[in-house]
């Protein structure tokens, strides 16, 4: 993550009422609450200085033309969730006519998880196409048209448990065969990681549950949170991509020794303790079994192991101070 942004609203209002009334593809950009998208693309492309490696990804909320128009001027790339049917080619049809009209390039198996956390695997249908996209009507004078790839995925079968796939995708990339639509299928897959941290922000952070009074405050907390947030959400995905990393990578000397007294159990196989060790010691301090065939620690042990270890470091370091070392 590389930008956030804070807003509220001046006053609370019913889109869907609004929208009645005015069509928004006539309020320009900078008179709308979509304008934040475009500043955090801005900030962030700055910080990442160096705009043709990077791939912004997006959910439905993202699909807005102006935004795909100021990644092309600033050199970055997009993949994109679609939610609007925009007009295609000549004008004269739109891009899910022209998707109706693409034959199957292929299948691709995913991996998803049903509401019961239950893992399956989907066939999903790939059609691929580049194509001319076009601006809202009322916006043709102002904004030019864009080669993109449109992409679309949908499971075959209606599956139980949980929603049918269907994700129809837009992009800069050039899309030229199946491998390369599975590859942005599974890009796009990443952008779940943000949910993930915007849990554990919420449900174990509890961010919106803060009593702060000024915005100056909460500003400060939240920006605070945030790194914790990526800091647990960190150290869950390096138990499952580098076990045998070095602990240093993500705990201290304290950390360490703390984790050993408080948290019993079977030596390491190796002299040098590896990383994986030292977060199943951390998650089991938040109430994970380890027992042989659970899975890995997620989130939440890993947020409740993290909390009572800091207080506990606290503790330590309020009562060096009082009574010395």
């Amino acid at each position: 993550m590389s930008a956030i942004k804070f807003w509220n609203r001046d006053k609370f209002h019913g889109a869907n009422a609004l929208k009645r009334r005015i069509n928004p593809t006539r309020v320009p950009i900078e008179q709308k609450e979509s304008i934040r998208w475009l500043e955090n693309l801005r900030q962030s492309t700055k910080l990442l200085d160096d705009p043709r490696r990077c791939v912004h990804i997006g959910d439905r909320e993202s699909d807005i033309y102006e935004l795909f128009c100021l990644m092309q001027q600033l050199g970055t790339h997009f993949l994109m969730r679609t939610r609007i049917d925009r007009l295609a080619g000549d004008g004269e049809h739109t891009v899910a006519t022209a998707m109706k009209q693409t034959g199957l390039r292929g299948l691709h198996r995913v991996r998803v998880r049903n509401k019961r956390g239950e893992f399956t695997t989907a066939v999903v249908e790939l059609r691929y196409r580049r194509m001319v996209a076009r601006p809202p009507v009322s916006k043709q004078k102002d904004y030019p048209e864009l080669i993109l790839t449109a992409i679309r995925a949908s499971e075959r079968d209606t599956p139980k448990n949980r929603e049918k796939i269907d994700w129809k995708l837009l992009t800069d990339l050039p899309v030229r065969s199946r491998h390369e639509a599975a590859e942005k299928l599974d890009w796009y897959a990443q952008r779940w990681k943000i949910e993930t941290f915007h849990k554990i922000l919420k449900s174990g952070c509890r961010a919106e549950e803060a009593k702060l009074r000024t915005a100056e405050r909460l500003v400060n907390l939240i920006a605070i949170l945030c790194i914790l947030s990526w800091r647990i959400f960190w150290i869950t995905i390096l138990n499952r991509t580098q076990p045998e990393a070095s602990p240093e990578e993500a705990f201290t000397e304290l950390d360490q020794y703390l984790l050993d007294e408080l948290v019993p159990g079977k030596p390491p196989r190796h002299p040098a303790a590896p990383l994986a060790h030292y977060i199943v010691k951390l998650a089991r301090l938040g109430g994970y079994l380890a027992r042989a065939h659970d899975p890995p620690p997620g989130n939440t042990v890993i947020w409740r192991g993290l909390s009572r270890l800091t207080d506990i470091e606290l503790g330590i370091m309020i009562g060096a101070q009082l009574v010395g070392n």
